[in-house]
């Protein structure tokens, strides 16, 4: 790890406020303390000040993200056990020196297909080429899919967790979605639970080829002997509410199907075009409407209304040359907004969130601390998490430093990778 020669890029003075995370400022010995950190996100903003050159700094507000300049962590156990100015850090026998570097909380991607074989670079060149996208090639990977082995899948698995640890993602939701058989489907729910907590049942990706003249009788299946197989292995049950795939009663029936099974919905909403998801997402409480791209004003009311988390996915519409997601309708109407990849191997084959704040600060209307907050803090919100996304004390030892003084560089340095380290549930693992 090399030291930075430049400090943080702001004059402005932190506030003699930020709080221990005890009275008497203790923690082990054997803890681990971060320190020399420029300047530390923690998403409270009780704890921090407002974002450098920010118009909320100027104007005397404060910043989600909670800033704290020159700053140390303690991490004892999984756990942050204090928070502070590195002057006032607390003595411990292991300690990491920053050097001047930005700390933020690990990301949290909360939509992602991982579990799949094969590839569509056919796809995505003719896409490229001018044909416009369509649900109908996620065909091509189930195919792929299921004939793979388990080994196979698995390894396909780990290496793109591999790959998105090494940019900072600490947290990942991952699907089914690319078996579409009872079996098939449950295997790969099993795959993907061994490697996360936040698995998601989504035998409602497309209706399956067996099933392309009797879509009912598919809707069947998934909410019946398909869920009975799957629902051991998930926590969450989706479903692609577009044109294409499945509509509003079909989505309804099959949500509603899950959370009797004890499976909590979410939902892929008006990607391609305007559509019931939303309003749907919102009336099951569900944890997130995903996507969000194409939304009236009756969308935008519904999701400020409720607790649905609207989860924006730039990767699709980067690889899809596809209209934006208008982040900064939906923020300003106070609505819960999430960023994540949506890793798949047809539509957004990318594990950067990192890339995808870039997109969102770029061409989404976000602050480069909107964009941030939502990879994390919103991420959290979307998987209904309140232990992971923030750097607070008792929250989960999940964190990535930048090489760089400011969170602003993930914006501001697209495609650069800047993750210079990453703790995992207190454990150096990047």
């Amino acid at each position: 790890m090399n030291s930075m020669n430049s400090g943080p890029e702001t004059t402005n003075s932190p506030p003699a406020t930020a709080a221990p995370a005890t009275a008497n400022n203790t923690v082990a010995a054997t803890a681990t303390v971060i320190t020399n950190i420029a300047s530390l996100v923690t998403n409270d903003p009780s704890l921090g000040w407002g974002s450098p050159r920010s118009s909320t700094f100027e104007s005397g507000g404060g910043s989600p993200l909670g800033l704290i300049q020159d700053a140390a962590v303690v991490i004892e156990g999984d756990r942050i056990a204090w928070i502070g100015e590195t002057s006032k850090a607390p003595a411990t026998d292991n300690r990491v020196d920053a050097g001047g570097r930005a700390v933020i909380p690990g990301f949290v991607d909360s939509h992602s297909h991982l579990v799949f074989a094969g590839d569509r670079t056919a796809e995505f060149n003719a896409r490229m080429s001018g044909q416009p996208y369509a649900a109908g090639g996620i065909r091509t990977t189930v195919a792929a899919t299921r004939a793979a082995t388990d080994e196979a899948l698995e390894a396909n698995l780990t290496r793109y967790l591999r790959e998105a640890l090494r940019q900072g993602t600490t947290t990942f939701e991952t699907k089914s979605g690319y078996g579409l058989t009872v079996e098939d489907e449950a295997r790969a729910l099993r795959i993907a639970a061994a490697h996360t907590d936040e698995v998601t049942y989504l035998g409602a990706h497309i209706v399956s080829p067996d099933y392309a003249d009797d879509p009912a009788g598919y809707v069947d299946l998934v909410t019946g002997p398909m869920l009975d197989a799957c629902a051991p292995y998930a926590r969450w049950i989706d479903v692609f509410c577009e044109k294409g795939a499945f509509d509003g009663d079909q989505a309804r029936a099959i949500l509603t199907a899950g959370k009797a099974r004890g499976l909590h919905p979410r939902i892929h909403a008006n990607q391609l075009t305007y559509g019931p998801g939303v309003q749907l997402a919102v009336e099951l409480d569900a944890a997130s409407a995903d996507h969000c791209t194409h939304l009236t004003q009756q969308d935008v009311d519904a999701l400020a209304s409720g607790d649905t988390v609207a989860t924006l996915l730039p990767g699709a519409e980067f690889s899809t040359r596809a209209e934006w997601p208008d982040a900064r309708r939906l923020l300003d109407a106070g609505v819960t907004v999430a960023l994540s990849t949506d890793c798949n191997p047809g539509s957004s084959f990318t594990s950067s969130v990192p890339f995808c704040i870039a997109l969102a600060v770029r061409d989404m209307g976000m602050t480069p601390d909107e964009a941030l907050w939502s990879a994390t803090a919103g991420g959290a919100a979307a998987l209904r998490r309140t232990d992971i996304g923030r750097l607070t004390p008792g929250a989960r030892a999940d964190l990535a430093l930048l090489d760089a003084p400011s969170h602003v560089h993930l914006a501001y340095r697209p495609g650069v990778p800047l993750v210079s380290a990453v703790w995992r549930r207190g454990e150096r693992v990047a």
